[in-house]
C-alpha cells in the first residue's frame, strides 16, 4: 500500500460523506425500515459465523451500527435468535448493483437479498422509472474507492488526539469538519482500526465500509430534484442496505 497521508481539513456545513451516501430520514417509519435492514444483517452475520461477535467481524460490525442508530435491544436479540432457529430458512447474499441516473450520476446500491432476480427486477425498474440506467457490477464502480470510514462527533482532545492516535492504530487518514471528524482506512484494516479507535474513545457515530467518489458529477436543480425521488425509491426497497453517488453538491 502507498505512503499514509493524514491531514486536518475543516469545511462548513457537513462532511465529504453526507454528500456521497443517502442518509435515511428520522420519520418513524422510516426508522422502523432502517431497524429492519440492520436486523436484516445482524441475523445474516449470526448465521453465517456465529452468535459470538468476538469471533465474528462481520457480526460485531452490525451491532455496532445497532448501537450507533439506538435499535432497542430486545430487537438486536430477536435479530440474533432469528439466525438459530429453522423457521428462518431465507438465504440472504450481499448482492451489488450499479449504474447512472439523472444527468449521468453514478450510482452504486449494496442489496441483501433472498431472490436475486426480484431485486433486480426492482432495483433496474427504479432507475428506468428515473430516466437512469443500470449497467453491469463494474459499470460505475471504478469511479469510486472502497474504504474503511469512522465518524465522530466529539472526540476528547479534538483532532490531534484523533490524528495521533489514527497513526498507531493503522488509519489512512483523518479530516475535521464544523460537526465530526472523520477517520478512513483501507478494507482490509477497517476492523483493527475500528476496534482500535472503539476501545478508545467508544462507539463512533457511524462507521463502516463505503464507497467514496474520485469522481464528481455536476447536474442541474431540476435533474438533483429527480435524482432525490430516485433515491428515495431505493431507499425504500426493503432489500437495499445502503446506496452511493457521486453527485456534486
Amino acid at each position: 500500500m502507498g505512503e499514509k497521508v493524514l491531514g486536518k481539513k475543516i469545511m462548513s456545513g457537513h462532511s465529504q460523506f453526507h454528500n456521497i451516501m443517502y442518509r435515511k430520514g428520522a420519520q418513524d417509519a422510516k426508522r422502523a425500515k432502517m431497524f429492519a435492514k440492520i436486523a436484516r444483517e445482524i441475523t445474516v452475520a449470526a448465521k453465517l459465523s456465529g452468535d459470538d461477535p468476538n469471533s465474528n467481524p462481520r457480526l460485531r460490525a452490525a451491532l455496532a451500527v445497532a448501537r450507533e442508530n439506538n435499535m432497542p435491544k430486545d430487537n438486536i436479540e430477536r435479530a440474533i435468535a432469528k439466525a438459530t432457529t429453522t423457521a428462518d430458512s431465507a438465504n440472504y447474499e450481499n448482492v451489488r448493483y450499479e449504474g447512472y441516473g439523472p444527468a449521468g450520476v453514478a450510482i452504486i446500491v449494496e442489496t441483501l437479498t433472498d431472490n436475486r432476480n426480484r431485486t433486480a427486477s426492482e432495483i433496474r425498474s427504479a432507475f428506468t422509472k428515473m430516466g437512469g440506467n443500470m449497467g453491469e457490477v463494474g459499470s460505475v464502480s471504478f469511479m469510486f474507492n472502497r474504504v474503511g470510514h469512522l465518524v465522530y462527533t466529539t472526540i476528547p482532545g479534538g483532532f490531534d488526539k484523533a490524528f495521533e492516535f489514527a497513526i498507531e492504530a493503522g488509519a489512512d487518514n483523518v479530516e475535521e469538519f464544523d460537526d465530526c471528524t472523520e477517520i478512513t482506512c483501507s478494507v482490509d484494516s477497517f476492523a483493527s482500526v475500528r476496534d482500535a479507535f472503539v476501545k478508545k474513545f467508544g462507539d463512533p457515530a457511524e462507521s463502516g465500509l463505503i464507497w467514496i467518489p474520485s469522481t464528481y458529477t455536476a447536474c442541474s436543480e431540476e435533474a438533483k430534484v429527480t435524482l432525490s425521488k430516485l433515491l428515495d425509491i431505493l431507499d425504500d426497497n426493503d432489500d437495499v442496505q445502503h446506496v452511493f453517488h457521486n453527485l456534486e453538491e
